[in-house]
């Protein structure tokens, strides 16, 4: 009777797909159909050397029907230990690539306790020295140990770390007990609220910390920075923008902060901006840590990345995708929420400016290629989800989440997200569960518009023009998928220095709008928000490189610039004309935003557009008007901008001086006080430039740092800055073997200094190897070093020797992994149109 009961509610009984390596859809929805109510109990031993780490884990859990039970491990066989059931009797397993299958024999309908001894790999462990910690997205907790590693079997989790007794450790939940065991300490955390393999985590090691308590909640941030000062400076600022966002996200969702606690770590050289994990937050040191001379845009910086991971506690942690082909949704509302939560923190910056300079001009990067990928995108096997994270998950979908709120109301938007959170508490749930809810709330057909906006790649060209008193605005699809990008757009129209701003609804493929003037110029895409190619006509151009700097609109001005960059790469504007409109533009500029635009405009088309010989030329021009700009700016964080670009563009031999008197402290810029890393990236810059005497200089630079981690680090790079070309070699070669990959934002910068313009050169010996190496990269790296190992790459080279280089490896693997190959047609779209501007160069079979 039971056994009929159990065919009629769940079918009948299937068996378990054979496991393929990684994590496959087929398994993962065998498993969430039969297994449920999961639990780990983990302990773990740490050794302060660098011996394996061991432990122990009891996985709980509910078995709907008999069957053999998956779980996935990611180490060699070796590294499975004896398995016992709930009585504490063996258990033999079936060991296979990637996964340990236990027998039906051990198991039950109904609950089940199966325990496993296991030596862990360090694959996701980020051992370093004297700390450690966990970072296990999207499908590495399986490296450490075994478990159900798929969203959607979400557990509770107990962990017990033994670390040496003069470490400290922190975990999701917080610590209930601590026994002193001589040279060692064992504690043991409290069990942590129903969350995903990705997001169960720890830290272990050497670690400082600092404490607030805000709104009633206690934080804590643990940190291995040295300069009290720095951390004195930023520790209040640094509390203040997680407690902001806590209380916005809090109103907002209607609901209270999920988790028990809220602690976070401020990791040296960390892969990622931040990291989300509940209860343990992980951060990059440097964008916590800001130095005296930061930025406008870094202090947003660091607030946006506080209000993102921030805003993930509830989008992503606490309602988490189904399946990894959803990951773009955790990140969307990170990102939009982070957008909305920034504002009230920051009363006199303009968000419509911030929102399109920090999301438009990176998904542009992206997605005029032809490696472009759509938002949502299909996922066979785990293994590959890595592959969809970029710039079209974080920086094109806020923008097409924007429009959306646009096209249904903020209250609608409000009001189907509290649904959705409240609907999946602690659950999962898809992109087709919200949209339902929306589409219910909202007389829009939101269906068809997702399927243009979410689920296909690329933007339209749209054209503006007018004729006979009429604005017409046409959209077609540059891929010849025949596609409509339903938009509202702004469109600006300029006569003489005065301009007027027209909202157009694009539907169909145009839309006429009656106008009464002939405008000068005509720009489209000026409300912030509006996406596309938006192609322009040569007078306007010609209008815009004279007459920007005076349009009063800061959103205008900037996608006028954004607009100007687009005509450069599609070879209809000079780079010349654009860096000296730039040049001239800078001292007229007042928004610091936009600032920091130009001053990525100068920086791009001088090192990427402009063959040696011109930008030997524009040299003393760009340097004057950068130190004059700096002699201007009245407050320090300008002066670092300012400051920071000139390092990155000297050429001349007296600025090259200049530049080492400040290193050597002989000179120091009025109003701009430097810390300790600004002078080791002022060393740097020197060296690349292969000053005389530059070692010499790199060994008192490395007896000036006083932070350990900084002097590991700088060691590491400093062998890229070497005029020794069997020393830069060396170095490469080095990056074959995965243990001289393990700090790959060291890598990434490394690599980058061996293929700095001023080596490109020399350095087109490297392009290939990297290309050889970048599957692998892949296999071993986090989420993404792929891209980052590219750009470092790729991003220093113009030539067309550098452009066939790349355009042959793609030829010669065409069967290369989709997603992969996307990643390097994004990248290297970049170096195409570098060297067709440059050298004239034309691509051959791609």
């Amino acid at each position: 009777m039971i056994t009929a009961l159990l065919v009629a509610v769940l079918g009948p009984a299937t068996p378990t797909p054979s496991p393929e390596p990684g994590v496959s859809l087929v398994l993962a929805r065998h498993r969430a159909a039969t297994i449920s109510n999961v639990r780990y109990d983990i302990a773990l031993n740490l050794p302060e050397t660098a011996a394996p780490v061991t432990g122990t884990v009891t996985v709980s859990f509910h078995l709907a029907r008999p069957g053999t039970v998956v779980l996935d491990f990611r180490a060699p066989a070796a590294n499975v230990g004896a398995v016992r059931d709930a009585s504490g009797k063996p258990v033999i397993p079936s060991v296979t690539t990637d996964h340990i299958i236990i027998p039906a024999s051990a198991l039950r309908t109904g609950d089940n306790h199966i325990t496993l001894d296991f030596t862990a790999t360090d694959a996701a462990l980020n051992r370093r020295g004297d700390y450690l910690y966990a970072l296990f997205v999207p499908d590495r907790a399986s490296t450490a140990f075994p478990c159900f590693d798929q969203p959607d079997l979400k557990a509770r989790y107990r962990l017990t770390l033994t670390i040496p007794a003069a470490w400290r450790a922190v975990a999701n939940g917080g610590a209930e007990s601590m026994d002193s065991l001589g040279s060692t300490k064992r504690i043991r955390f409290h069990e942590s609220a129903p969350i995903s393999t990705y997001l169960f985590t720890f830290a272990a090691g050497k670690l400082l910390s600092e404490e607030a308590d805000r709104d009633g909640r206690h934080f804590t941030m643990y940190h291995r920075e040295t300069d009290s000062a720095k951390v004195a400076r930023n520790r209040d600022a640094i509390f203040d923008l997680h407690a902001a966002a806590i209380r916005w996200l809090e109103d907002y969702t209607g609901i209270k902060y999920p988790f028990e606690k809220f602690d976070f770590f401020a990791i040296p050289a960390f892969q990622f901006g931040g990291m989300e994990h509940p209860g343990a937050v992980w951060y990059s040191a440097g964008a916590l840590f800001l130095d005296q001379t930061a930025t406008r845009n870094q202090l947003l910086g660091r607030a946006s990345v506080i209000s993102h991971e921030t805003a993930h506690m509830w989008f992503g942690d606490l309602v988490t995708m189904r399946w990894f082909n959803d990951v773009w949704m955790k990140e969307v509302f990170a990102n939009f929420m982070a957008g909305k939560i920034v504002g009230p923190s920051f009363p006199d910056i303009n968000h419509d400016l911030r929102f399109f300079l920090g999301n438009h001009p990176t998904a542009y990067g992206a997605d005029r290629t032809m490696g472009a990928n759509p938002i949502r995108q299909p996922l066979e096997n785990l293994r590959e989800a890595g592959q969809l994270y970029g710039a079209i998950i974080y920086q094109k979908a806020p923008i097409v989440m924007r429009q959306l709120e646009r096209a249904i109301g903020e209250d609608v938007m409000r009001q189907g997200l509290r649904e959705y959170l409240a609907g999946h508490k602690f659950g999962n749930a898809t992109w087709p569960d919200l949209i339902a809810i929306l589409d219910r709330l909202s007389p829009e057909d939101l269906a068809t518009w997702s399927r243009v906006w979410v689920g296909q790649p690329g933007r339209p060209t749209i054209t503006a023009s007018v004729q006979g008193g009429v604005l017409r605005v046409t959209q077609r699809d540059p891929r010849g998928r025949g596609l409509l990008w339903n938009q509202r757009i702004g469109v600006t129209v300029g006569d003489g220095d005065t301009t007027r701003q027209l909202s157009v609804l694009l539907r169909g493929r145009s839309t006429n709008v009656p106008l009464d003037v002939k405008p000068g110029f005509v720009l489209a895409g000026t409300d912030g928000v509006g996406y596309g190619r938006f192609e322009t006509d040569s007078a306007s151009v010609a209008a815009l490189l004279d007459r920007l700097p005076r349009v009063s609109d800061p959103v205008v001005r900037s996608a006028g610039w954004q607009t100007l960059q687009e005509e450069m790469l599609d070879g209809r504007l000079a780079p010349g004309h654009l860096l000296r409109a730039a040049l001239s533009a800078l001292p007229q500029e007042k928004d610091d935003l936009i600032g920091q635009e130009l001053l990525g405009v100068i920086g791009g088309t001088y090192w990427r557009f402009l063959p040696d010989s011109a930008r030997r030329r524009f040299a003393p021009e760009v340097e004057r008007i950068l130190w004059q700009e700096l002699d201007r700016a009245d407050k320090p964080g300008k002066k670092g901008a300012f400051f920071q670009a000139i390092v990155g563009t000297t050429l001349t031999p007296e600025g090259t001086s200049r530049l080492e008197r400040i290193w050597r402290k002989d000179e120091t810029p009025a109003g701009l006080p430097l810390a300790e890393q600004q002078y080791t990236q002022l060393a740097e810059a020197l060296a690349v430039r292969r000053v005389a005497g530059s070692e010499a200089l790199l060994d008192q630079e490395e007896q000036r740092i006083t932070n350990p981690d900084r002097l590991a680090r700088f060691r590491f790079v400093r062998r890229a800055l070497s005029p020794d070309a069997a020393v830069r070699d060396s170095l490469f070669a080095g990056f074959r073997d995965l243990t001289n990959r393990r700090r790959e934002s060291w890598v990434g910068e490394a690599l980058g200094y061996l293929n700095h313009p001023l080596h490109a050169r020399e350095s087109e010996r490297y392009l290939r190897p990297s290309l050889d190496l970048l599957l692998e990269i892949k296999q071993t790296g986090d989420i993404f070093f792929p891209t980052n190992w590219l750009n470092a790459a790729l991003d220093g080279h113009q030539s067309g020797i550098a452009a066939r280089t790349v355009s042959r490896f793609l030829r010669e693997h065409p069967d290369y992994p989709p997603r992969l190959r996307g990643k390097l047609l994004q990248v290297a779209t970049g170096l195409f149109r570098a060297a067709a501007i440059v050298e004239g160069w034309a691509p051959e079979g791609l």
